[in-house]
């Protein structure tokens, strides 16, 4: 198992930057595929981004791709999302989440609130 505690969320103006932190306790932490997703105000959970257990392939969705960049410490047990050129829209609570399987996000955090303001 793995328990996951994000950090680093703020109100921000737009055009400016943040950088997320998601710490994972266990010793297995370069075992899991981590990701972030977020929910907006009466929207769905989405996708932002993800990383593989050695950090060497990234994936974005396509509405942060170019602005935000997801990495990896393995021999931290950290997780960061840096996200340059906020945007109103991107306005939401980010969750830090974790995959074992290969098959299904199954440890999630409490969630962190981002919000940018115009």
């Amino acid at each position: 198992q793995v328990q996951l505690v994000e950090s680093g969320g703020g109100l921000v103006q737009a055009g400016g930057s943040l950088r997320l932190s998601c710490a994972a306790s266990g010793r297995t932490f370069s075992s899991y595929a981590m990701g972030w997703f977020r929910q907006a105000p009466g929207k769905e959970r989405e996708f932002v981004a993800a990383i593989d257990r050695s950090g060497g392939t990234l994936y974005y969705a396509d509405s942060v791709k170019g602005r935000f960049t997801i990495s990896r410490d393995n021999a931290k047990n950290t997780v960061i999302l840096q996200m340059n050129s906020l945007k109103p829209e991107d306005t939401a609570v980010y969750y830090c989440t974790a995959d074992h399987t290969g098959a299904t996000w199954g440890y999630w955090g409490q969630g962190t609130l981002v919000t940018v303001s115009s």
